[in-house]
């Protein structure tokens, strides 16, 4: 027994000290009821897709959420409006990041761009990706090796003599790994595609930033996580967004006799597709925005941080608490998308002005405001000429007896959100033959 109440005192002092025992006065969004020590955890426990089960809560408590998660409050914004006040109306005092173990590990000490908390050195990072790293002049100068990557694809694709249903996934997955390989068969030749490489611009930048205050300069260590954030916000989810495209696609055959269709119009059967065909691509562009819309690869932006208590649509989120958007719910929400929000529609960006660049807030799949996805232009570029050569270099079809009603579309949450069944489909050729050859 006494050993029960000094454990009862324990609990109830740290719970008084906790945030949750000293805010009790603040007026926080709704939420599902919280049950004691674990709070709202339960209405979340085994969640494999916590972007739909944050969704359905928000759907019966409002689009801005209150959750305690143990002792810690956290708030979700589900809607367009409750986006906005978040990533712009109130940018500044959520541009912060939570600080947790795994942020810290895999950043190496919070020295890459995504996990950085807000202060000298991530002002240093985001200087450095707009003007250095993600600038119109450095995405443009690896134009050439984004070609080259896409011939690695077709090539791979083209390389069975008989068509056979293969697994897009893992062939999509090889293409970053073929196409170093092919740009590394000569270091020479890849340095007069591109001048210099990012790996090269980065190792300059530390050392350039060595005399500065320490920190607004660059470690190597720094290098490091700059790198593994680039590699792991291009290549893998590249690969996926171009993965659910082909199934969209595959699954509504007129869109993708729309999207062939512009494709002969425009580049014709005598070449590939180049990037400076894109802007007269819009159907591509459409397919591009609407598979974001419907796959966000990052259903839930990467977390944001409360750095002072601040009232948003006339509710308190106190200091410290995480915000969460929920992106996915964002893009299928009928009040943006009023008629069949979770169909694959093209046509609703068709004359639109909707992008991805941050400014509207229904669609939101490299986020808002200060912490904003800063490689965006350089993800969206492999993304776009990816579908529009697949669609244009190959006839895909599904295998014989498989409708397109019965691909299916369950996502699986990791890193990336990807297809929980790999794609199988025939890929045909359909251009000329010698377009196909390993000749550049």
């Amino acid at each position: 027994m006494a050993m029960a109440a000094i454990l009862a005192a324990v609990y109830v002092l740290r719970y008084l000290l906790s945030p949750s025992g000293r805010r009790k006065s603040l007026n926080l969004p709704p939420g599902p009821r919280g049950w004691p020590v674990i709070g709202s955890l339960g209405a979340l426990a085994g969640a494999l897709q916590p972007h739909r089960v944050l969704a359905a809560l928000a759907a019966r408590h409002g689009p801005l959420m209150h959750l305690r998660l143990g002792s810690y409050h956290t708030v979700v914004a589900s809607s367009v409006d409750t986006a906005r006040l978040v990533l712009k109306t109130h940018d500044l005092a959520f541009a912060d990041r939570p600080r947790t173990a795994a942020g810290e590990v895999t950043s190496y000490g919070y020295l890459g761009i995504v996990h950085t908390p807000c202060g000298a050195y991530w002002r240093m990072a985001r200087k450095l990706c707009a003007t250095e790293l993600f600038s119109a002049r450095r995405v443009d100068s690896f134009r050439r090796v984004r070609e080259q990557e896409m011939r690695a694809l077709v090539r791979g694709l083209q390389a069975e003599d008989e068509a056979v249903a293969r697994s897009s996934r893992p062939l999509l997955r090889e293409h970053p790994r073929r196409a170093r390989g092919t740009a590394a068969a000569g270091s020479s030749s890849r340095r007069r595609i591109c001048a210099t490489d990012l790996v090269d611009v980065l190792l300059q930048l530390a050392e350039d930033t060595q005399t500065q205050e320490s920190e607004a300069s660059l470690p190597r260590d720094g290098v490091k996580a700059f790198i593994q954030d680039i590699i792991a916000g291009g290549t893998e989810r590249s690969a996926v967004t171009i993965e659910w495209a082909i199934s969209e696609l595959l699954r509504h055959p007129e869109a993708m006799a729309a999207a062939t269709d512009e494709l002969d119009r425009v580049v014709g059967s005598g070449r590939w597709v180049a990037e400076h065909d894109l802007p007269e691509l819009p159907y591509i562009d459409a397919v591009v925005k609407e598979t974001l819309r419907l796959h966000p690869v990052g259903p839930l932006l990467v977390p944001h941080h409360a750095r002072q208590d601040t009232v948003v649509a006339g509710y308190d989120v106190p200091a410290g608490a995480p915000v969460l958007v929920n992106a996915w719910a964002i893009a299928r929400d009928q009040a943006s998308w009023p008629d069949a929000p979770d169909t694959f529609r093209p046509d609703w960006f068709l004359g639109a002005s909707v992008d991805v660049r941050g400014a509207h807030f229904e669609l939101l799949p490299f986020g808002s405001g200060r912490r904003i996805c800063p490689a965006y232009d350089l993800a969206m570029k492999p993304v776009a000429g990816g579908v529009a050569n697949l669609v244009h270099g190959f006839a895909w079809r599904l295998p014989d007896g498989v409708a397109p009603e019965d691909v299916s579309m369950e996502d699986h949450v990791g890193l990336s959100t990807r297809r929980k069944v790999p794609l199988v489909a025939v890929a045909e050729p359909r251009l000329l033959a010698h377009l196909y050859a390993a000749t550049e």
